[in-house]
């Protein structure tokens, strides 16, 4: 309570003292670019995705460009230790998802090199993905896929590197016969993506379908 009142949650974008739960005040809010895409309607993703591997079904929440709101979110969840933002954000996911009668199996994070992980204390994905295994009943496994390599953060790569992401996944346990729903925070290429779609797929005979929190067009 004393903390509360000494240091008081405030709204990302304006600095209004706000609700605990909350992460932007409901002005601010308004001013959030959602997709309206539907899990099962052809996207900008899908069509992305289906150059780069077999697609069942996409996902993404927010529009992500250079200055708007849906950045700043992303960022102070990804860099500025504020891992409940991603409560948050499957908060707002869960109330505009309908998986219908085709539920995934299992949903699997993007993983972080432990180099990295141990830099940023958590992975920006966890609590996202946690948040919905519980919203929709369905186990997720973030031990799954094995980041190779560390590396720099995407932000930070030219094109070319973002191009480079060849043997930068392996899988850790076998899987056959399950629909896998592959979870990232932001869609730029999709070859991140893809290299861990591969993976899975050639693993046995799986589907996988994938979610984002943001899509940059």
């Amino acid at each position: 309570m004393i903390l509360d009142l000494l240091f008081p949650n405030r709204c990302l974008n304006c600095n209004q003292i706000i609700d605990g739960n909350l992460i932007v005040c409901n002005l601010c809010f308004k001013q959030i670019h959602f997709t309206h895409d539907h899990y099962f309607d052809d996207s900008f993703i899908k069509e992305k995705c289906k150059l780069l591997f077999p697609i069942e079904n996409t996902f993404a929440l927010m529009q992500f460009s250079k200055e708007n709101l849906s950045r700043k979110i992303i960022h102070t969840l990804k860099y500025k230790n504020r891992e409940k933002v991603g409560k948050v954000i499957a908060e707002w996911t869960a109330e505009r998802l309908n998986f219908q009668e085709a539920k995934p199996d299992l949903l699997v994070t993007v993983p972080l090199h432990p180099k990295k992980l141990k830099e940023r204390g958590y992975n920006q994905l966890h609590l996202f993905a946690e948040t919905l295994s519980e919203f929709y009943t369905i186990p997720f496994d973030h031990d799954l896929i094995k980041r190779n390599h560390y590396s720099k953060a995407q932000a930070l790569k030219d094109k070319q590197h973002r191009l480079e992401t060849e043997n930068t996944f392996s899988i850790t346990k076998n899987i056959s016969g399950k629909h896998i729903l592959l979870i990232d925070d932001v869609f730029t290429t999709g070859n991140t993506l893809a290299s861990i779609a591969w993976e899975i797929l050639k693993s046995g005979d799986n589907k996988v379908s994938v979610l984002v929190m943001a899509v940059d067009v």
